[in-house]
C-alpha cells in the first residue's frame, strides 16, 4: 500500500501523517514503516542539537498503522484512538531510521479493537504498546 491508498483511508494529512507505506496487511495483522527524515518539523524543538524522534509519535504511528488494518479505503470510517496500556521505550529513534510498525490484532469487545504494537529499527524493539482503538462513522 503506498502513500495514496493511505491517504484514502486515514484522516490524517502533512505534518501528523505518520505511516508511508504498507509492506504486509491483512485482517488481524498489518506491518508498515516510516522513514525519519531530518526534516521533520518537530526535530525544531525535540532537540535540535540532538534530534530525537518523539515516544509519543511512534504509538501514534502504531495507531495510524492499526487504523490502516482495521478500515478499507473507500468507507466513510475514520479510527479512534482510545487508549494506550503498557507502553515501554526501549531505545531512541534518530534521523535517517526507518521505523517499521508491527500492529497484530488481539480482541474485539463491545466495538473496541485491542491491539499489540511493536516498532523496531534494524530489527531492534524501539517501543512496544497495547492499543485500543475504536472506529466511527463520519
Amino acid at each position: 500500500m503506498n502513500i495514496d491508498e493511505i491517504l484514502s483511508i486515514l484522516p490524517h494529512r502533512f505534518p501528523f501523517i505518520l505511516v508511508d507505506r504498507v509492506l504486509e496487511k491483512s485482517e488481524n495483522h498489518i506491518v508498515a514503516v516510516k522513514n525519519v527524515t531530518a526534516n521533520e518539523i518537530f526535530f525544531l524543538g525535540h532537540f535540535p542539537r540532538y534530534p530525537i524522534y518523539p515516544g509519543v509519535l511512534i504509538i501514534e504511528g502504531l495507531a495510524q498503522a492499526a487504523g490502516l488494518m482495521l478500515l478499507d479505503p473507500g468507507k466513510n470510517f475514520i479510527p479512534l484512538f482510545l487508549g494506550i496500556d503498557k507502553a515501554r521505550f526501549k531505545a531512541e529513534v534518530r534521523p535517517g531510521d526507518v521505523l517499521k510498525y508491527e500492529v497484530k490484532l488481539k480482541e474485539t469487545r463491545m466495538g473496541v479493537y485491542f491491539v499489540e504494537g511493536k516498532a523496531t529499527v534494524d530489527g531492534k524493539v524501539v517501543a512496544t504498546a497495547t492499543l485500543m482503538l475504536g472506529v466511527k462513522k463520519q
